[in-house]
């Protein structure tokens, strides 16, 4: 593990800089108490965001993959990847799994293994997009044509068996939500009815819904191609939210940044999910062309501030207690590192965000003043937040630069040594 008296010396070496920096930022930001440095830096204290077991190895396309050594073998081996990354960031405070990549033959155990790494567990993930030993039955059901949309009744009902198994498991491991991430729909014109998918896929998370104990969530996530890429069935934000109402009062939506067409009005979509009351949590990640998973922040930075900028409307100034990941395919940069940059990148857009002046720009749209909206938004997006970041880590005992401090750590090579350099972390 990462201990504190090596980030206590990284720290050391950085102390008198990022004073200088956060004093000067202080004085530039002024003594308002919505906005001021230290109001800032106790918001970004404040927030985490999960780490997917699945992100702290290496992923890869359907050309190849490439491993760096050293990945987790085993859902503790996950788990110790998220507390060394979270003793950098303090800011990655849970896990979220994926079922069967992860499927503890001791949940019980397992979840005291994470309390004792300071780790809980975030939202459960059902997989129904590959044939897995919980639901195949020696080849006797199988997910090749579609898991609740599937035309045969008895594949229908293994997928939602395997959902209120991953519940179940949920409730051991002291998690309260489950992410649906589904893979049906149709590869090839007249190869299924759309609306009778549809259907089906509605009637089964109503059942899956009903299995939720009361304090329970269930996000629905959709995406518009792949596996299927003629027609997916949740391919919108508008059928995950006909999809949810369908499932139930405790069924909200899932908006993953990349599970988007290009130039699709990503922040316009949170703003109708909120609006409604029905917006369950982000998959943060970043793209060029469709699901890239590249680093958060790296393609379109000011896209992900504007995300959070509808994010604080629709909490009425302060950031909504919803479900916050980073789901990524990291392929040819150490997990960990690109875990690193992302929940910065992530908290340099919520500081930012917090940054707007509410009034001023509500002002300039009720004045029809474009050019004074744009630069309302810019003066707060220009803004070099990254010092408050760094101060609110050292508060929590945290690294004020995590990267360097991690590269010093000297943790990936003896991840290496310990577990080799062909482990695997998913199941792909």
């Amino acid at each position: 593990m990462i201990d504190a008296e090596l980030i206590d010396q990284s720290n050391k070496a950085r102390a008198a800089g990022l004073g200088r920096d956060v004093q000067n930022l202080a004085e530039r930001l002024g003594r308002s108490a919505a906005t001021s440095a230290e109001a800032l830096v106790e918001a970004l204290m404040a927030f985490s965001v999960a780490a997917p077991s699945w992100a702290v190895g290496t992923g890869g396309t359907r050309f190849g993959r490439f491993p760096i050594g050293g990945e987790p073998r085993t859902s503790e081996e996950k788990i110790d990847d998220v507390a060394a990354l979270n003793a950098l960031t303090r800011s990655n405070e849970s896990i979220s799994l994926h079922v069967p990549w992860d499927l503890p033959d001791d949940p019980a155990g397992l979840k005291e293994y994470g309390e004792h790494r300071g780790i809980r567990f975030d939202a459960m993930n059902s997989n129904t997009f590959q044939d897995n030993p919980s639901t195949t039955r020696d080849g006797a059901i199988t997910y090749k044509f579609g898991s609740l949309a599937n035309s045969e009744k008895a594949v229908r009902d293994a997928a939602v068996e395997h959902n209120k198994a991953v519940i179940d498991l949920g409730v051991a491991l002291g998690s309260t939500a489950l992410t649906v991430w589904l893979p049906d729909g149709i590869n090839h014109p007249g190869q299924a009815d759309h609306r009778t998918q549809f259907e089906r896929v509605a009637a089964g998370l109503q059942a899956i819904h009903d299995h939720l104990p009361d304090d329970w969530s269930m996000y629905t996530e959709h995406k518009p191609y792949e596996p299927a890429f003629y027609a997916t069935v949740n391919f919108d934000w508008g059928s995950s939210l006909l999809l949810a109402q369908a499932a139930g009062a405790k069924a909200s939506c899932l908006v993953d940044l990349g599970h988007h067409l290009p130039n699709a009005n990503i922040e316009q979509i949170v703003s109708r999910l909120a609006m409604v009351g029905r917006l369950g949590g982000f998959h943060f990640n970043d793209s060029k062309y469709g699901d890239d998973d590249l680093t958060t922040g790296s393609i379109d930075p000011f896209q992900l501030f504007l995300i959070f900028c509808e994010l604080i409307r629709a909490g009425d100034g302060v950031l909504p207690q919803l479900a916050y990941m980073i789901d990524q395919s990291h392929n040819i940069k150490d997990p960990l590192e690109d875990l690193i940059q992302s929940t910065e990148a992530v908290g340099i857009a919520y500081a930012q965000a917090l940054l707007v002046d509410r009034d001023a720009l509500l002002a300039a749209q009720e004045g029809n003043d474009a050019a004074l909206a744009q630069e309302t938004l810019q003066a707060a997006f220009r803004t070099d937040v990254r010092p408050l970041l760094a101060e609110a880590r050292r508060r929590s005992g945290g690294a004020v630069a995590p990267l360097d401090a991690y590269r010093e750590s000297g943790y990936r090579a003896a991840k290496i040594a310990q577990r080799g350099m062909q482990s695997v972390a998913t199941g792909l």
